[in-house]
């Protein structure tokens, strides 16, 4: 038999979905042929992604211009901070007040898969996702490199003045870029054997230049920050602070006034209804049903500096109610019915029949 055989199938899948904290749950004597579970409640989780930029001036940056013509050198050590985006996703976390069950009899074969939490998130059938969704990944860090010390050479720490270790560190890039050129053009009088070894010779030049450069011009590094915050959606919310950035130290606490305020509304759009039959009178919850959630809806808004951030439209366990499916449904031997749930709502993604052919 068809379905049987998907039985037979769902004990490998089974085995399978536990490492992954998925877990198979079957009607047995042990149990009292009664399988528990739990439905979700939603929550928001936030990852905000800030750029920190360090700025450290060279011993040398007063003579920037007399030297090599410039007026860009970094004058002082200096920290900043800018809110570059957020993310938004949701995730359903076990509303443990209400724990359902379904009782079944001995021979009765149906099952259901649960996650780590115990909720609920598919029967007679595996679930569809085995992976929630993920934050997307940072830009990796650009941390100067650039050792200055290295850069000094015995003459210029005892040459007595900062004015004259200028001058000297001037005269070696200048030397350095005459040596480059000539290696480039062919014209140095010692060239390397090969293009690989011309190669080597140019980069340990070009680190040299930029170790002396920076002694005037000074270093950037930037890094990525991030900060992640759950919110479970309620009720509307207008403005509410959840948090504040400062361009100097990044994330703090909302009562913290050095930053400015990360503004948070909720618009509920709508809220879940119990299903009406055609004269629009409300259906009864079966007995022993199988509970799902009716989900609301509700728009999410987060703004910076009168910016919009990020927005989503979401669909919000807590703002439904809850109803059900009879658990005949779930044992009938010639067409039994499989379900699918939202695991961050609990409610039906899917629903259908299994031929017992």
């Amino acid at each position: 038999m068809k379905y049987r055989i998907l039985i037979a199938l769902s004990v490998i899948i089974a085995s399978t979905l536990q490492v992954q904290d998925v877990v198979q749950l079957v009607p047995e004597k042990f149990n009292d042929y009664a399988l528990n579970y739990y439905l979700p409640t939603t929550v928001v989780e936030v990852e905000f992604v800030a750029t920190q930029t360090t700025d450290k001036a060279g011993p040398y940056y007063q003579y920037a211009q007399k030297y090599l013509g410039t007026s860009d050198a970094i004058t002082e050590d200096r920290q900043r901070c800018t809110l570059d985006y957020a993310t938004m996703i949701t995730r359903g976390i076990a509303n443990t007040e209400n724990r359902y069950q379904l009782t079944f009899k001995a021979g009765q074969t149906p099952y259901i898969f649960v996650n780590q939490e115990g909720c609920i998130l598919s029967i007679n059938t595996a679930p569809d996702s085995l992976t929630n969704d993920e934050f997307p990944p940072v830009e990796k860090d650009q941390i100067s490199d650039v050792d200055t010390h290295k850069a000094l050479t015995e003459e210029m720490l005892m040459s007595g003045s900062i004015a004259k270790m200028a001058e000297l560190a001037a005269k070696q890039i200048y030397r350095i870029r005459e040596s480059r050129m000539n290696l480039l053009t062919g014209e140095a009088d010692n060239m390397p054997s090969d293009g690989e070894s011309l190669k080597i010779i140019i980069e340990q030049l070009d680190k040299q230049e930029a170790a002396l450069t920076a002694l005037f011009l000074g270093t950037t590094s930037t890094k990525h920050i991030t900060k992640r915050i759950k919110y479970m959606p309620q009720d509307d919310v207008k403005n509410g602070i959840l948090m504040r950035f400062s361009d100097v130290y990044g994330f703090v606490d909302a009562d913290n006034l050095c930053g400015a305020p990360i503004y948070l509304s909720v618009e509920v759009v709508e809220k879940g209804e119990y299903p009406v039959d055609e004269k629009g009178v409300i259906k009864k919850v079966p007995k022993g049903a199988v509970a799902y959630c009716i989900p609301g809806k509700a728009n999410i808004k987060l703004q910076y500096e009168k910016k919009t951030l990020c927005e989503e439209a979401i669909s919000v366990a807590q703002l439904g109610v809850v109803f059900g499916i009879s658990p005949s449904l779930l044992t009938s031997k010639k067409e039994p019915t499989f379900v699918i749930f939202n695991p961050d709502t609990g409610g039906i993604s899917e629903i259908g029949t299994i031929s017992a052919e």
